[in-house]
């Protein structure tokens, strides 16, 4: 152990020289914490490449590759102890999607657990149940069953006491108004970034009319800053696209069919959508950028938006002169490398020309 109290400066600066006393005492000593708190919730042990140290290093790569500077921006009034172990949930979430993918399913509870109680996420997320109670068709007896289990953290059986009905009838109407209402809702409007399986799986059982008179043009201009909703509510209500788009999840390809990921220079494909690319996909260790098996490598983890757009040009003139290949473009630089939709999508407007590109939806 280093034994010595140093401040969050002198910490990152440590990092950033490679003192492994450091690293080892506050990187992996507050990641290890941090687990312990995610393994409790998730049972992370128990399952296959989602030990400590996997994780943990997938963490520190990122970090590295951005000279650890994410640590730098953190919240005025947060430790830098706090900011490490919630960086260090994002890549535990993202493990988690790759597994359900694999092996299982997250439930929307477990998703719903993973929000800090004190963190902007979930008083984000509280804020936005809100509007959808207040916006949206439900009864009294329904806004309450929301209220009390979503807000208020009741059980099913302490909510039946308090409504004087029986413990059935409250799962019931739950599950109801979840997979009807509050699903669909997330689904479109706050999970976009993070895609967490069940919430995005989950197929809407309203019409695109029916949602648009439950849900008001006021529960668009809430909480995401970095999403356009009023461009994706204006979508929403264009006719269907004949355009083919990418598949949220892709587990298999087709003869021909290319798999588009965002990876970083060093081609350390770890986590998220290159390790899919690395397992399933012929992705090789070690490149970073093109065509590699039945996939394409895009570098986003080296710096801003401008540094990316080289590389989607590149790809771009790569695809138009392969037509017999088709390439499926997934939300790169969306997940760990931290941009947004609205960053990325700007970059592959050429690409809307090239009949043998793919593209995510809302690009």
């Amino acid at each position: 152990m280093y034994h010595q109290n140093l401040s969050d400066e002198a910490v990152i600066r440590g990092f950033r020289y490679g003192n492994a006393n450091i690293i080892r005492e506050y990187f992996y000593g507050y990641c290890e914490v941090g687990y312990n708190i995610f393994n409790q919730r998730y049972h992370l042990s128990e399952k296959e490449n989602l030990d400590f140290m996997s994780l943990a290093h997938q963490y520190a790569i990122y970090l590295m590759e951005h000279d650890w500077k994410p640590l730098e921006d953190h919240s005025p009034g947060v430790s830098l102890k706090s900011w490490i172990i919630n960086g260090f949930r994002y890549i535990v979430l993202d493990a988690l999607k790759w597994y359900r993918r694999e092996y299982g399913s997250i439930s929307f509870e477990d998703y719903l657990r993973s929000f800090d109680v004190s963190s902007n996420l979930r008083l984000r997320f509280n804020r936005m149940l809100k509007d959808i109670c207040d916006h949206s068709s439900m009864s009294r007896e329904d806004r309450l069953i929301i209220d009390l289990i979503l807000l208020k953290g009741y059980k099913g059986k302490e909510v039946a006491e308090q409504m004087g009905i029986t413990p059935a009838a409250v799962s019931q109407k739950y599950s109801k108004l979840k997979d009807n209402i509050i699903i669909p809702y997330f689904r479109k409007y706050f999970d976009l970034d993070m895609e967490m399986a069940e919430v995005i799986v989950v197929e809407p059982k309203l019409s695109i009319a029916e949602e648009t008179s439950v849900f008001s043009s006021s529960i668009l201009e809430s909480p995401c800053p970095d999403i356009d909703y009023s461009a994706i509510s204006d979508a929403m209500l264009r006719p269907m696209q004949q355009k083919r788009t990418t598949p949220e999840f892709i587990s298999e390809l087709q003869p021909g069919e290319i798999f588009v990921f965002g990876s970083n220079l060093r081609g350390m494909h770890g986590g998220g959508a290159a390790y899919s690319a690395y397992r399933k996909f012929g992705a090789i260790m070690g490149q970073g950028v093109g065509l590699q098996g039945q996939s394409y490598g895009i570098p986003t983890m080296q710096g801003g938006v401008e540094t990316i757009k080289p590389y989607v040009d590149e790809f771009i003139e790569f695809a138009k002169g392969h037509p017999e290949l088709t390439f499926l473009v997934t939300r790169i630089g969306c997940g760990i490398a931290g941009f947004t939709d609205k960053e990325i999508s700007p970059l592959f407007e050429k690409a809307h020309e090239v009949d043998n590109i793919v593209l995510p939806d809302w690009w």
